[in-house]
Parts: structure tokens; sequence; C-alpha cells
């Protein structure tokens, strides 16, 4: 995976209208959830605040990164865990970030990319991609930062699911069962298909032909 760096500050006022003023000054409220637990077994949160201008660049990509957090001088390796996002504005309110080291394995989802061009397309069918991510579990260290499928092969209306797919290092964590992608019958590739039939049928009445003839 790419990394990237984002500079942070403790904070130790976590109430509502602490975390507005922060806003306010282009911060945004964050926690970093590591190996730490209470009395009750939860995770323990390291809370503290980010500069928006440094958080868009992790956000509003595409790519998944791993995250260099220095906050108050400390350096944490994370991922980002969860946003949060005004339900009116999309506005960034919140991001959860996980600590992660080179021993304990991380599940997180993993952008598809499709490679080559599919039998089914060059046929007149349309590629239909089910879901952009499939989940997966390794060390972060191992994560790439994107899965090539190949679809070259693919026929119209054959699909690739999960459990068509291997990694080597990855365990996938996505059901077995979810579509990754397929290839749909388009109105041109049924055309084309009646066409073709046509054209055999008229073969074989003229083949047949001269034998009635003949006759």
């Amino acid at each position: 995976m790419k990394e990237i760096t984002v500079s942070g500050q403790k904070r130790t006022d976590l109430g509502k209208k602490a975390s507005k003023a922060l806003r306010k000054e282009g911060m945004v409220p964050c926690n970093l959830y590591g190996e730490a637990k209470d009395e009750n077994g939860k995770p323990v949160a390291l809370s503290f605040a980010a500069p928006m201008s440094e958080l868009r660049k992790v956000v509003y990509t595409p790519h998944i990164y791993v995250i260099n957090l220095t906050i108050d001088g400390e350096n944490h390796t994370a991922i980002l865990k969860e946003l949060q996002f005004h339900p009116v504005t999309d506005a960034l309110l919140h991001v959860d970030f996980l600590e992660v080291n080179d021993q304990k394995p991380i599940t997180i989802g993993i952008p598809v990319k499709l490679v080559g061009l599919a039998q089914g397309v060059r046929d007149g069918g349309r590629m239909n991609l089910s879901i952009r991510k499939i989940n997966v579990t390794a060390p972060y260290q191992q994560i790439p930062e994107h899965l090539d499928i190949d679809v070259t092969a693919l026929k119209i209306g054959k699909s690739i699911r999960v459990g068509d797919l291997s990694f080597e290092g990855l365990e996938m964590a996505t059901p077995k069962s979810v579509v990754v992608c397929s290839i749909k019958m388009t109105r041109n590739a049924a055309a084309s298909s009646d066409d073709t039939a046509e054209a055999a049928e008229g073969d074989d009445a003229a083949a047949e032909a001269p034998a009635e003839e003949a006759k």
C-alpha cells in the first residue's frame, strides 16, 4: 500500500461544543484505536485532532493508504477504520483510525481492477462490476494497492465470484458467493446472435437444396 503522513494533536475536551469549535478551525476530531483495552476489555481510544487539509488526501481518494500518524511527536502506523459525514452537507465530522503492526493481520477492503478485454465484451456484451472492493486479511505490509482480476476469458452470461479468486498471501474475507463482475447480454449482442443463427439456417437450407433437386 501507499504511505502518507498525517499530523495531529491530542485533545482532552471531548464534548460536542469543543468538537464544533475544532471544525470551525479547519480541524477534524479523530480517534486512534490500538491494542490498549480498559478493565472491561473494550478498546481505549487516543483522541486527537488533525487538519482537514491533510485528511482530505486520505479520505477523498480511491486509493488505500498506510498512514504514518504523528501525534504530538509520537509516531503511530494506522489505517482508516471509520468515517463519519454530516447527513446533509457531507462534511467530514469524525475519523477513526486503527493502529497496525508487523505481527497482527488486518482486514481491509482492496479496490478491484479488471484486467484485459473480456470475450463477452468483444461479442457485444456489457461488463457489469458488482463490487468495487474485496475485503482481505493479511499483515498490512503484504496488502497491495489493488487486486488485478483477469477477465479476458469471461463470456456473455458468465460471472466471476470471490470464491473463484486467489491471491498469494491474502485471505479473502468477503463471502465466496459474492459476484465481483459479470457480462450481461445487450440488444446488439442478442441481434448479432439472431443474425448468426439465421445465417447458419440459410447455409443449411442451401446445402440441402441440391439434394432435393437430385431426387
